[in-house]
């Protein structure tokens, strides 16, 4: 799947936690994001990783769990 910046993209499934996209990042709980909540991605980080805004702030999502959304 070729995903780039500006996609809208949501979690394929629930992640034990999130981590932040800050300059020093963060765990969070994973119940922030509601697995039917659209993201978009800001930022493409390096092995696979991508920083998305959800309603709730921006995550470091990796490639094998997001999918692009219809909408």
């Amino acid at each position: 799947m070729d995903l780039n910046v500006g996609d809208q993209v949501f979690l394929k499934a629930p992640l034990p936690f999130l981590k932040t996209a800050d300059s020093i990042p963060v765990l969070r709980p994973s119940e922030l994001v509601p697995p039917d909540e659209i993201g978009q991605i800001v930022e493409i980080r390096a092995r696979g990783l991508f920083a998305v805004r959800f309603r709730r702030g921006t995550f470091l999502i990796p490639d094998e769990r997001l999918t692009i959304s219809d909408q």
